[in-house]
């Protein structure tokens, strides 16, 4: 690894010292989001159905991880937890939240990157607002974003316009707009941070009209976890949200080869931007000191368990791909892969510390770069999961260890009981055992309580002045009465015992 990230050499000419220029080598950082894209979608994960040979290009060249997750798996929240490095609780950003608040706006990693120096640009779908200012247009040197979910026709992207004849569809308008944003930002003397945000391959299902047939006739082999049958175990409260009925709405019931083709053919159209970004790269002479990050908002289950969609804390939902290539870094293009335990609160302090700089204080994520030099260091202890949107009784908090998660849905209105969920990663990725109903596994399940006790105490602690965020610091105790607090004086207090559901 470089030992100093922030590092200026000065030519000095002929006039003298007075003349001197300052050339920046601090590294160019690429910084690539899909929308609910799960990690089964490409074949650098495993899947041998799927064509993504840039992706897959990109993992052989940098380092892999298996076990990274979005702390909220839902766009709005996740896109806000990336950019500041902090929990949903601490900036209260989601659609039941509320805006980005300006304070938390200024600490984030695109701000703090142009106050030092780089030179920023962003295109894509953009997710949140910033209180009292809207979309940030005015605070990145060049703009390709949009408000909204904003569109698959380029056309009707504003700040895309100018490459809606020659890239109908938004996935290769982006890899155009940044391949000319890296061959412009290569000509100066400063470095430079482009950050991408494709809306693929989010819904509606509208693939690139150039690669909808790529998966034409292609029969999919289906995860070990599909279907109803596999998610009997579930509490009921995840049930509730539209998550349970996409399974059959969206087709995966009935229709599924058909409606994982039209997912993949979106992936497929990622895939050729990404690569239009790389050769941009290559040819603008910047490839070994520009460090590329690819990674998704957050998963998507695509029939797994019987569920569509995302939001819940199950794996097919919470984890997704991550890929960092850093070309300076001794150990890139070795196809290394790390079980490490990271999330998306570790971008913005990763990003800054790659910047030279140091990550404000109060954040939550970590730096990932020590992974770099060592695929199997410790960065986290655990990770928190949140869902505080949507309907209330799917409302849940979840902790991850390296080997361990446990699920809270707290949830015992009328005809519910709070329910508890363990899996054992390590040896069950798929979730298919409960092992909260199993007293064999009381000792790691009271284990798992004391990590999430501590993640409830941390909410209190920590949570961004709002009535609406503070509330939950009761109600996912577990010792939280839903008799005393709902009115309901023939309800018990919740138990310590593990549901039997």
């Amino acid at each position: 690894m470089i030992k100093k990230l922030l590092s200026l050499v000065f030519l000095l000419g002929a006039a003298g010292i007075g003349s001197a220029r300052a050339v920046d080598l601090r590294p160019n950082i690429i910084f690539l989001l899909t929308d609910d894209q799960s990690t089964y979608s490409l074949g650098c994960y495993g899947n041998k159905d799927v064509k993504t040979p840039n992706i897959d290009s990109l993992s052989d060249d940098g380092i892999t991880f298996d076990h990274h997750y979005n702390t909220t798996a839902i766009c709005m929240a996740s896109r806000a937890n990336i950019m500041t490095g902090m929990y949903e609780y601490r900036t209260g950003c989601n659609f039941s939240g509320g805006p980005m608040q300006k304070a938390h706006w200024g600490q984030s990693y695109p701000m703090l990157l142009r106050k030092a120096g780089y030179v920023t640009a962003f295109a894509g779908k953009f997710g949140f607002v910033v209180d009292g200012q809207g979309l940030p247009e005015t605070d990145f040197d060049r703009w390709g974003g949009g408000p909204g979910q904003t569109s698959y026709d380029t056309r009707k992207n504003k700040s895309m316009a100018k490459y809606a004849e020659k890239y109908p569809h938004a996935s290769r308008s982006y890899g155009a707009f940044g391949g000319d944003f890296v061959k412009e930002s290569a000509k100066g003397d400063r470095p430079f941070c482009l950050s991408i945000s494709f809306k693929a391959p989010h819904r509606p299902v509208t693939p690139d009209p150039e690669y909808v047939d790529v998966y034409k006739g292609v029969v999919f082999t289906k995860p070990d976890n599909y279907g109803r049958q596999k998610g009997e175990h579930f509490s009921q409260q995840s049930q509730q949200g539209r998550q349970y009925e996409r399974f059959i709405s969206w087709g995966y019931k009935d229709n599924y080869d058909q409606v994982m083709a039209a997912y993949h053919a979106q992936i497929y159209g990622v895939d050729v931007a990404v690569g239009m970004i790389r050769e941009a790269v290559k040819d603008a002479g910047v490839a070994d000191n520009t460090v590329i990050i690819f990674t998704s908002d957050n998963g998507f289950f695509c029939g797994s368990h019987g569920y569509g969609s995302k939001v819940l804390p199950y794996e097919e939902s919470a984890s997704v791909p991550l890929i960092i290539l850093d070309p300076r870094h001794k150990n890139s293009g070795k196809h290394l892969r790390s079980g490490a335990l990271t999330a998306n609160i570790d971008f913005a302090p990763t990003i800054m510390r790659l910047a030279g700089l140091d990550a404000p204080a109060n954040i939550d994520g970590k730096s990932l770069l020590p992974l770099l030099d060592d695929a199997g260091a410790v960065i986290h202890e655990s990770i928190k999961l949140i869902n505080v949107w949507g309907t209330k009784e799917t409302h849940s908090y979840s902790v991850v260890t390296k080997d361990h998660k446990y699920i809270n849905w707290p949830w015992a209105g009328e005809g519910f009981e709070a329910t508890e969920e363990l899996y054992n990663l390590t040896k069950d990725k798929l979730e298919l055992s409960n092992l909260a109903v199993n007293p064999e596994h009381e000792k790691t399940l009271n284990a798992m309580r004391k990590h999430y006790d501590q993640a409830v105490v941390d909410w209190r602690e920590g949570v961004l002045d709002s009535n609406t965020y503070k509330s939950y610091g009761d109600n996912f105790d577990r010792e939280y009465n839903w008799a005393e607090n709902n009115g309901d004086q023939k309800k018990k207090p919740k138990r310590q015992n593990p549901s039997k559901r």
